[in-house]
């Protein structure tokens, strides 16, 4: 029996030798712990390299139209990621961005994120991801999702810092383009189409026309810009038409329109020199501080004319090659499938001029 006694007081001495000894053993008090597996909050699905990577990356924006995706444009954004993590945010839908990112170039890997509530929208897990992204692409759906979950919280505070101090690639399509603006129409209280039969040029301050400003997303080049998409699609000639005016009328700014058909996007670089890519094109919008409208108020129908020369109209050709556009200057770079317009307004009913 004092033998067996022994022989346990010596396997114990030598587990407790083990202890002091090594430094990995887990017995010790002192031993690291494992890590904590990374939770990957809202994440619904993700394609290559879990691990974050650190790329080198250069500034940019795509403005997609809606409709058909533009590969060459997402091609665009993944030249400049360097490579890295590609992020995909949206409140609805599925990860099919994943598999279609993944496969137009080399990215380290691809995830999308469904942040459908406010609490996700604050979680430091969704913005630690965002922010370890090195290509962001907001998808389509409804703007006020986005608005509603997102404006205010982590998420939004992750996005501006991946576009205004990790300066990377950020873009959106449909609803997601719909934000990128420093104005932008909400939709907070439902959709403006002639389709829906509400049109805005009868009356500019109906319930549904809705503009946010200055406290979402914040591109310094589009700091005057708001944006619309589906555009010749949906005719939203009026609707845009009368975002411009409201911005003039409330806040006595001079704005600027960036208006993309489907299947087209606008690709800015870190410059603001814009080119158009893509099956239709790009409509650019230009107010002027002394046409301000003629008409313009609660449930009267706008008239903004100055002899059918109220805004100035640049329509590029996402077909055409070497087109550019300085949104520095807010004139075209090139004349390559560019056409020019005049747009006014009288008595509600919009016309269009060819511009010399």
């Amino acid at each position: 029996m004092k033998k067996i006694i022994s022989a346990i007081f010596v396997v114990w001495v030598c587990i407790g030798c083990g202890k002091s000894s090594d430094p990995n053993n887990p017995f010790r008090p002192d031993a690291p712990k494992p890590s904590e597996p990374v939770t990957r909050s809202a994440s619904i699905g993700i394609v290559g390299d879990a691990a974050d990577v650190q790329t080198q990356t250069k500034g940019g924006i795509v403005i997609m139209g809606g409709g058909s995706d533009v590969s060459a444009a997402l091609q665009w954004m993944i030249e400049r990621s360097g490579g890295g993590d590609v992020v995909v945010i949206r409140a609805t839908g599925t990860d099919a961005y994943n598999s279609y990112i993944k496969g137009l170039g080399n990215v380290n890997s691809v995830e999308t994120l469904k942040i459908d509530s406010r609490k996700l929208a604050d979680d430091d897990n969704v913005a630690r991801i965002i922010r370890e992204a090195e290509m962001l692409f907001i998808a389509g759906g409804d703007q006020s999702d986005y608005v509603n979950y997102w404006k205010g919280t982590k998420v939004m505070a992750a996005i501006n810092y991946l576009i205004n101090e990790k300066k990377v690639p950020v873009g959106g399509t449909s609803a997601g383009a719909a934000i990128l603006g420093n104005y932008y129409f909400s939709a907070e209280r439902g959709g403006i189409d002639l389709s829906l039969n509400i049109n805005a040029l009868t009356n500019p301050y109906h319930e549904r026309v809705i503009i946010g400003r200055d406290d979402f997303l914040k591109f310094p080049i589009l700091q005057n810009v708001i944006t619309d998409q589906h555009f010749s699609q949906r005719n939203r000639q009026g609707r845009s038409i009368a975002f411009l005016g409201r911005i003039m009328k409330d806040w006595g700014k001079t704005p600027y329109g960036i208006a993309v058909d489907e299947a087209t996007a606008v690709c800015i670089d870190e410059n603001g020199i814009a080119t158009v890519i893509g099956s239709n094109k790009a409509f650019f919008l230009k107010t002027d501080a002394a046409k301000a409208p003629e008409t313009f108020a609660v449930n009267t129908p706008v008239t903004w004319n100055h002899e059918g020369k109220a805004i100035q109209v640049f329509a590029q050709s996402g077909t055409a090659s070497n087109n550019k556009f300085n949104l520095n200057t807010f004139q075209p770079e090139s004349t390559n499938g560019l056409e020019k317009y005049w747009w006014a307004v009288a008595s509600g009913n919009w016309a269009q001029s060819v511009r010399d």
